[in-house]
């Protein structure tokens, strides 16, 4: 019987699926365990093979290989990782260390190249554009990342990973000059920009008082409060000038928005518009923005399909 292993690898939990096919509706077994980041890298290798360990307890079943998503990115030179929020895994060769105590093949990929390949494979977008040739998925949340999907030749979806291990990594691209400063050691990135943290920080200067985005919407459809008409406005015309720059590049069929901030209805409709201002194509948009399918499931969906 052939089935797809998928380990989704947070900063406070790990999540593992096994899936006897390509889709949402075939979930042999999930199962989450606490990574225990704070005790460090090699603890949380213990914590991933004991959780695959359970897995296989629990089926009855043993992978023939094993896709991981991580919270940072895979570098195909030096062969470690790097970029990941949780600090201890970078420089690390943990594909490599995975690989031999599992004694399978494995392959990794950031968690957001994960749930662009979940949502292109078995979320949105076989229901709403089956013979896509290029998709972008998007995650605005706590960060801003994103992952490219194209279709091969074969007629299978995959990750576009790029030379450097960096593709789809719009999250650090500089949309405002001179902003707010980001752990990467630029101003002004995306993340800064556009993730919910950062949209609440302007609400705080504008306002002086300390709002979620769920709080911040709802002031906004109240439409008594000047700050959340600033914050609102700056995330529409900010999300335009930086989604143009990925359909400029790529000029994809579809993009996909996930994420706490992608949840933000308003952006579907005027971010678009906002968006046609800066696209370069006569102010024409035909690009595709769907809503994500799979939600929460995403990432270790995209995973198993790695």
């Amino acid at each position: 019987m052939q089935t797809f292993w998928g380990i989704d690898l947070g900063g406070t939990k790990v999540e593992g699926v096994v899936l006897a096919a390509p889709s949402p509706e075939a979930v042999l077994l999930r199962k989450r365990i606490d990574t225990e980041a704070h005790k460090g890298y090699d603890h949380i290798i213990s914590q991933i093979i004991r959780l695959i360990d359970l897995m296989k307890a629990e089926t009855g079943l043993t992978p023939e290989r094993v896709g991981f998503g991580t919270p940072g990115t895979f570098d195909p030179a030096r062969l470690v990782m790097k970029n990941c929020n949780t600090t201890v895994l970078n420089g690390k060769p943990m594909k490599q260390d995975l690989a031999r105590r599992l004694a399978v093949p494995v392959e990794v990929a950031n968690d957001a190249n994960c749930f662009a390949l979940a949502e292109a494979t078995m979320g949105s977008v076989p229901v709403t554009a089956p013979n896509f040739q290029t998709m972008f998925g998007v995650i605005m949340g706590t960060g801003v990342g994103g992952g490219v999907v194209v279709r091969g030749r074969d007629g299978v979806p995959f990750v576009l990973n790029g030379l450097q291990g960096i593709g789809g990594e719009w999250g650090h691209n500089i949309l405002e000059e001179n902003g707010f400063p980001c752990y990467c050691g630029k101003r002004g990135c995306t993340e800064q920009v556009l993730s919910g943290p950062a949209l609440q920080r302007f609400y705080h200067e504008k306002s002086g008082q300390q709002r979620t985005m769920k709080q911040i919407m709802e002031h906004y459809a109240a439409g008594n409060d000047p700050a959340a008409n600033q914050t609102v406005d700056r995330l529409l015309e900010y999300f335009g000038r930086g989604i143009s720059t990925i359909i400029n590049v790529l000029d994809p069929d579809v993009i996909v928005l996930g994420g706490g901030v992608g949840n933000v209805d308003l952006l579907y409709t005027e971010g678009v518009e906002r968006a046609k201002k800066y696209v370069f194509n006569s102010g024409n948009l035909s690009t595709r923005f769907l809503k994500p399918r799979l939600g929460d499931s995403a990432g270790v969906f995209g995973a198993a399909l790695l």
